[in-house]
């Protein structure tokens, strides 16, 4: 699983809450400027648990507040 894989399935999923196309979403900005509100991040822990086989705190998002840092942290979990 690459980094750059972890960072495209993230900005859609974001992108699929905040109700924006992938491409709309900046990997450097913060969740909170995108719109991503805590249900969502919520959401998106659940989605990444899903997606990647790994169990993570419910405020991931929060931890980790890009798209960009949530993906190095998690392709350093997958790997």
């Amino acid at each position: 699983m690459t980094p750059d894989h972890i960072r495209n399935w993230l900005r859609a999923r974001v992108a699929f809450y905040v109700e924006r196309t992938a491409e709309e979403i900046d990997p450097d900005a913060k969740f909170a400027e995108v719109g991503l509100d805590s249900v969502f991040a919520m959401s998106l822990s659940g989605d990444i648990e899903d997606e990647f086989g790994l169990v993570v705190e419910p405020t991931v998002a929060w931890d980790h507040p890009t798209v960009n840092a949530l993906a190095d942290y998690l392709h350093a979990e997958v790997a």
